[in-house]
C-alpha cells in the first residue's frame, strides 16, 4: 500500500501542493471616506402670502365682529379703532378677538387709545409703544 487513499490527494488539494508555491499578499485598497463638515441650516420660516395685507375696521355694533374674526381666519392683519363705539361693546368685541387670536396662535396688541391691532401667527410685530398706553388700558 503505498498510497493511503485521501480527500486532499483525490481533489489536488494535498499539502505538499502549497509548500512549493510561493505566498503574495495582495496589497490592500485603504478607500478613506470624505470628512465632510455639517453645515446644514434649518430654515424656518413661512412664505409671505402672496399679498400680505392689513385690514382695517371701525366696529359701530356688536355684530361687525364676525366680519373682523373672518379676516383674522384668513391671515390677515387687522387694526381696529373702537372710537366710534360705546365702552360696554368695545370691551365684548375685544374679548371676542382675544379668543380668535388665541385660538389661531395670533397676537393682539394694544396701539393707540382704542386702537388694537390683530395679528396671526405668521405676523411678527415689534417694538413697544409709550407708557401713556398703559394708564389709558385701565378704561378700556
Amino acid at each position: 500500500m503505498a498510497n493511503k487513499f485521501s480527500l486532499h490527494n483525490f481533489f489536488g488539494t494535498s499539502e505538499e501542493q502549497y509548500e512549493d508555491e510561493e505566498y503574495y499578499d495582495e496589497p490592500v485598497e485603504q478607500v478613506s471616506t470624505p470628512v465632510r463638515n455639517k453645515k446644514v441650516v434649518s430654515i424656518n420660516s413661512t412664505r409671505p402670502s402672496e399679498s400680505s395685507k392689513i385690514s382695517l375696521f371701525e366696529p359701530r355694533i356688536y355684530s361687525d365682529v364676525k366680519e373682523i374674526a373672518t379676516q383674522l381666519l384668513n391671515n390677515r392683519a387687522i387694526i381696529v379703532n373702537f372710537t366710534q363705539m360705546d365702552t360696554g361693546s368695545a370691551k365684548r368685541i375685544v374679548d371676542f378677538l382675544n379668543g380668535t387670536v388665541y385660538a389661531i396662535d395670533g397676537a393682539i396688541e394694544r396701539v393707540g387709545d382704542q386702537i388694537f391691532l390683530c395679528t396671526p401667527h405668521n405676523y411678527e410685530v415689534s417694538g413697544n409703544l409709550t407708557d401713556n398706553l398703559s394708564h389709558e388700558q385701565d378704561n378700556l
